[in-house]
């Protein structure tokens, strides 16, 4: 179990977790002091009820960050196993591209859950991820024993130590291709996983579900290109059988949440009137860049 401050019932971060933290003010070494994170300078920054680490400041705080509705959801529907299928594949890649004892960095981390999955399969690696919601890093913060969760917003430079990740996963979150690049060793991998235009097509037009741009892999070659080169693309797809209840958990956990209120999605999941399970594709790409030479 991982260690808790006395007293309090706090979870404690490893002390690994400050070979990979630096301070995001100075930047310096992170050290423990009480229930909080602090440099030399005596910069700090608390550790959570929950466990994770709040290095972000007033003026970084992400607009853009899930609400605890969305993270609820996302919870619920996670849970229901309905992407096992793309969870397996990234623990595949993980052991194929990290060493047992690899340093995992999730950018846009969210619950935890793929974060999990990794280091389930990377039987003595560290993980962190990194979020800007506080509610989807109250769950990330205890997903896995060997998981630690820091609060930051990834479009901005990381409080990382450069060359310390083995690996660096970003599932369905924004992509820092130059903070990606700093963070990676010469000879780590990123792994990116975005949804293709047939992904949920089922829910499009019935519920309103925003659509995904077919150029979306080119677009992301061209964003990585600069600092990356491409190794491979693995496809997945393949067919969910969802409840209205999965339906409404997997709407109110995407993008859409963030411009329809929840009572009119509400509304429009209740339209579809469907008694028994719904078939609705999963259909994703995972890619694994390399570093390029500087």
């Amino acid at each position: 179990m991982p260690p808790t401050h006395p007293g309090t019932g706090r979870r404690r971060p490893s002390d690994r977790l400050l070979t990979v933290l630096t301070c995001p003010l100075c930047p310096a070494d992170l050290a423990h002091a009480d229930c909080a994170l602090r440099c030399a300078d005596r910069h700090t920054f608390d550790i959570a009820r929950h466990g994770y680490v709040s290095l972000l400041t007033g003026h970084r705080r992400a607009a853009s960050a899930d609400s605890a509705d969305m993270v609820r959801s996302r919870a619920s529907f996670l849970r229901a196993g309905h992407y096992d299928p793309l969870a397996r594949t990234l623990a595949e890649l993980a052991t194929e591209l990290a060493p047992p004892d690899a340093t995992v960095l999730d950018a846009g981390a969210g619950t935890g859950h793929y974060l999990a999955a990794v280091l389930d399969a990377l039987p003595d690696a560290l993980g962190l991820g990194l979020d800007s919601s506080a509610a989807a890093l109250r769950a990330a913060a205890r997903a896995h024993a060997r998981g630690e969760a820091a609060g930051w917003d990834v479009w901005q430079p990381w409080p990382v130590r450069t060359g310390c990740a083995h690996l660096v996963l970003n599932v369905f979150a924004p992509r820092n291709g130059p903070e990606f690049h700093r963070v990676l060793r010469p000879d780590g991998a990123l792994l990116v996983v975005t949804p293709t235009d047939r992904h949920l097509r089922e829910l499009r037009d019935t519920v309103g579900l925003l659509a995904v741009d077919p150029r979306k892999e080119e677009r992301l070659r061209r964003t990585l290109e600069a600092h990356f080169a491409h190794e491979r693309t693995e496809p997945l797809e393949y067919a969910m059988r969802l409840t209205a209840e999965d339906i409404a958990a997997l709407v109110a956990m995407s993008p859409t949440a963030h411009h329809v209120g929840a009572a009119e999605l509400g509304r429009r999941v209740a339209e579809l009137e469907t008694d028994a399970p719904m078939r609705v594709t999963a259909s994703f790409v995972a890619s694994v860049y390399r570093p390029a030479a500087p």
